[in-house]
C-alpha cells in the first residue's frame, strides 16, 4: 500500500487569531456587561427614534389553514 499524505497536510486553511472554542458561558456575561457599560441599547433606541415602526409578518400561524375549521 502506498503511503498517502495525511489529509490535514493537504489542506490550505486560513490562519486566524480567533479561538476554536467560543466559551460562551464565560464570554457572554462579559460581552453583555460591556454593552451595558457603553449604553449600547440606549444609543440604538436614540438612533432609531422618529423612524416608522417596522413590523415583520412571519407568515400565517398555521401552514395548513386556519386553526378553526370552516366546515362543520
Amino acid at each position: 500500500m502506498s503511503s498517502a499524505p495525511e489529509l490535514k497536510a493537504t489542506l490550505t486553511l486560513p490562519q486566524t487569531a480567533f479561538p476554536m472554542k467560543a466559551n460562551l458561558p464565560h464570554n457572554e456575561p462579559l460581552r453583555l456587561a460591556r454593552w451595558a457599560e457603553l449604553g449600547l441599547y440606549e444609543q440604538l433606541q436614540k438612533a432609531g427614534s422618529g423612524r416608522p415602526a417596522y413590523i415583520l409578518h412571519d407568515g400565517p400561524p398555521y401552514a395548513n389553514g386556519p386553526f378553526t375549521s370552516a366546515t362543520p
